[in-house]
């Protein structure tokens, strides 16, 4: 995310800027992975390759 903290911060786009997207990926993996707090997508990318069941995608949309 671009808040330079972990976690999730919710929608926020600037006021006046129009529409904005905002897509989400949910995994179902077939185990459980270690705490990854703090890695980077490609390090998630990697510890979850070769596991992945399933995935949904949902795309949101947000304007102020």
């Amino acid at each position: 995310n671009d808040f330079g903290s972990t976690g999730y911060g919710g929608p926020c786009p600037p006021p006046g800027e129009g529409v904005h997207h905002y897509e989400f990926t949910v995994y179902a993996l077939d185990k459980t992975l270690s705490p990854l707090a703090g890695v980077s997508s490609e390090v998630l990318k990697n510890a979850m390759h070769g596991h992945i069941l399933a995935r949904g995608q949902l795309t949101g949309t947000f304007e102020r």
